[in-house]
């Protein structure tokens, strides 16, 4: 029988764990599913289309609606600054009847980089 280096015992020892450990299943309940690798974020951002107006039985008039959903547009950009979100605002139009649709770009969470989206 030929003699075997400590290192590659070692490297076989690892390779029969990480093989093992591929096959391994795991009992959950009655069925029985296999062990895969696992996924992470590497980078989020949302976009998403917010339209801002006021209900259609308000009774106020297009000026005072429209002044109503630019001033709630303003105040949701400021919550977004006090958060800290990273944001870019895509487009933002307003409508005949005064409502002001938004479309933003923001990061997802604090824990993935977004650089790359807002570049």
């Amino acid at each position: 029988m030929p003699r075997v280096s400590a290192a590659d015992w070692h490297s076989q020892a690892v390779c029969s764990l990480i093989i093992s450990l591929k096959m391994a299943s795991v009992l959950s309940g009655r069925k029985r599913r296999e062990v895969k690798g696992m996924k992470r974020v590497k980078a989020a951002c949302i976009l998403q289309t917010l339209v801002f107006s006021q209900k259609a039985d308000c009774g106020l008039s297009r000026e005072l609606q429209s002044k109503l959903n630019r001033d709630e547009v303003s105040r949701y950009k400021a919550a977004m600054e006090r958060a800290h979100t990273r944001y870019q605002i895509v487009g933002e139009t307003e409508q005949e009847d005064g409502s002001v649709i938004v479309r933003v770009r923001k990061q997802y969470n604090d824990s993935a980089d977004v650089s790359e989206y807002f570049e």
